[in-house]
């Protein structure tokens, strides 16, 4: 076939500017600043939901495309999805490492802040290619509340006391999620540990973990429960007239929360680290409590209080 030299100049013309448009399509679906996707998600509960949040807007701050799946599911389902790559990055409890790696370690390790951190960091690494970013200081440990009333007229002050209390034939009947009821190494661990043994009839057994919602039934006395599941670091328990019993015999490891990422994730974006330190070094005890508060005692939404938070601390700027 003949061309002329015109019509060569012509579909090249047209060739280049199908290439251009091409490109510029290309452009388009790239996020800004080219970082990203990163799939960010949380835990059911308040803590777990809010520090999520707090990853989000860090993120986002320096120019990561970001999906927000947070309020994901319970400790099983998130840590199944982080392991399948079907998430990217979550906030988990240096404590959790006994529960994920049973008789890798001391019992007494994961009862030490650093031990047990280093520990399932190593773990972590090892087995699943996962990163432990820096971690909180705040112990967000398992723990049983009781109605400050009974606290007083049966002289709870430690879980030996309920033991004692409970075996005897007290009243009572504990409201607490269906994790907290059949893991190992929460009630079943206090019953043995304790000396005493919950019937079907003294449970209420919620979903997911909020302990908000537990904590609600033991102040309602929904039915006939005086007692809750309780985290280290709620903010709530004084507001709803709760009382936590001491852990006397130390039967609960230390839970610390930190960022856990995928390896491949933190090779690409070893920046993450240095984003979210200094955010969860400034997680006390006495600051998740209080910004806790704010969430299941006041109403307010998660995001909200995250956001603030971040901006009052001088994390991100305002104007998100």
């Amino acid at each position: 076939m003949n061309i002329s030299r015109k019509g060569t100049q012509k579909l090249g013309t047209i060739v280049l500017s199908i290439v251009a448009i091409a490109l510029l399509s290309v452009i388009a679906c790239v996020p800004q600043g080219g970082k990203g996707p990163i799939v960010v998600a949380s835990k059911i509960d308040t803590e777990g939901e809010l520090l999520g949040k707090m990853i989000v807007f860090a993120l986002e701050q320096d120019g990561f495309e970001v999906e927000d799946r947070t309020h994901f599911g319970t400790t099983d389902v998130i840590r199944n999805a982080i392991i399948n790559n079907e998430i990217d990055i979550y906030p988990e409890y240096t404590g959790n490492g006994a529960f994920f790696y049973q008789g890798a370690a001391p019992n007494s390790v994961w009862k030490n802040s650093q031990e047990a951190y280093e520990t399932v960091k190593q773990l972590d690494l090892e087995t699943n290619n996962l990163v432990w970013l820096t971690r909180a200081s705040a112990n967000n440990t398992w723990a049983i509340a009781v109605r400050s009333d009974l606290a007083q007229s049966a002289n709870l002050v430690t879980l030996s006391d309920l033991g004692s209390y409970v075996s005897g034939g007290g009243i009572f009947k504990l409201a607490a999620s269906e994790e907290f009821i059949t893991r190992d190494d929460v009630l079943p661990a206090f019953e043995a540990t304790y000396g005493f043994k919950l019937r079907d009839d003294q449970l209420l057994s919620f979903s997911g973990g909020n302990t908000a919602l537990t904590e609600q039934a033991a102040a309602n006395q929904t039915e006939g429960v005086n007692a809750a599941m309780a985290y280290g670091t709620d903010g709530q328990l004084a507001a709803f007239g709760l009382t936590v019993l001491t852990d006397d015999q130390g039967v609960q490891p230390v839970y610390e929360p930190a960022p856990l990422v995928r390896k491949e994730i933190y090779d690409s974006y070893p920046e993450i680290e240095a984003l979210l330190a200094p955010i969860f070094l400034s997680l006390s005890l006495e600051i998740l409590q209080s910004i806790n508060s704010s969430i299941a005692v006041e109403g307010r939404d998660s995001r909200e209080v995250a956001q603030e938070y971040l901006i009052n601390q001088g994390f991100i700027e305002g104007d998100q």
